[in-house]
């Protein structure tokens, strides 16, 4: 599949199949997640791939947005210990987008579904995360991200808008 095709079939999924998503597809997913790039090549995530059904179940309820039947979960985070200093330290969020996006993209290629599902910046989601997977307080949960085989196909899309596009020359 070309990255295009990739990204215009990713669509957010919130029902999937009772399938296991294979371990050389979570494999892939992790690698193009660490293929993201980053501030001073800080690599300042962590991803903590969540199989285990009661913890998954936990973290469905952690916030009012993340309650899907996803057999697979990984929480990506920031770890503050390879923060950037100063003013620089922020940098953080855009490095671990930019690795969930490649989640995102990556998982679609295999004709995976995912759902982000937003923690950072609130604090209530934040602590409950941090809480259910035992998580110190320099890690810092970004995303939750549901991953599966969709129980339907979602037609691709572009949501290309001409609007929004300017050009100085």
């Amino acid at each position: 599949m070309k990255v295009i095709e990739a990204i215009l079939n990713r669509r957010s999924v919130r029902k999937y199949l009772n399938k296991a998503v294979e371990e050389d597809k979570i494999c892939e997913i992790l690698e193009s997640a660490m293929a993201a790039p980053s501030a001073v090549n800080k690599q300042p995530w962590e991803f903590y791939v969540v199989k285990n059904p009661e913890v998954q179940d936990k973290l469905r309820e952690s916030t009012p947005y993340t309650n899907f039947n996803s057999p697979l979960i990984i929480i990506v985070a920031g770890n503050k210990e390879r923060f950037l200093p100063d003013e620089k330290e922020g940098f953080w969020v855009q490095d671990c987008s930019a690795a969930a996006q490649n989640i995102l993209i990556s998982a679609a290629s295999l004709e995976l579904g995912t759902c982000w599902c937003g923690l950072y910046p609130k604090a209530e989601a934040v602590r409950a995360v941090r809480d259910i997977l035992s998580l110190s307080e320099e890690i810092i949960p970004l995303a939750l991200i549901h991953i599966g085989y969709p129980e339907s196909e979602l037609d691709a899309r572009t949501q290309y808008n001409e609007d929004y596009v300017h050009i100085i020359e």
